[in-house]
């Protein structure tokens, strides 16, 4: 992640009950900030703390070395949703991702479990 030049964004997020516990989490799409290239977002899921104030994270989705931009980021039943942007070989530049795969991930009761949205097909 960053250093101390390097600014955190958030790119995206969405808030909702993914363990049905009554109290909201919230996921969100995080980048360091870059001049330059299409940065990779880890994607988070966060929650309040005990003390009901210090956020923590509790799952990560996505790694920002899986080299991927998340364009949409949404909540729906309890099933975090989104789309990957990504590349087809270590060839391909940074500034240009050319595969979008949609993914959803939901909550087991012991981890969060990505499948692949229900009605989406590989081609």
């Amino acid at each position: 992640t960053g250093t101390a030049t390097e600014k955190t964004v958030v790119a995206k997020k969405a808030t909702g009950d993914l363990d049905g516990d009554g109290r909201p989490e919230t996921v969100a799409a995080v980048h360091c900030d870059s001049a330059m290239g299409t940065p990779p977002d880890g994607v988070y899921v966060l929650t309040r703390a005990a003390d009901g104030h210090t956020p923590r994270i509790v799952a990560t989705l996505v790694t920002p070395k899986e080299r991927l931009t998340v364009t949409d980021l949404a909540i729906h039943a309890g099933t975090v949703t989104a789309t990957l942007l990504g590349y087809s070989s270590d060839a391909v530049p940074s500034c240009c991702p050319d595969v979008k795969t949609p993914a959803a991930w939901h909550w087991n009761g012991k981890a969060f479990l990505r499948t692949t949205p229900a009605g989406v097909h590989s081609v």
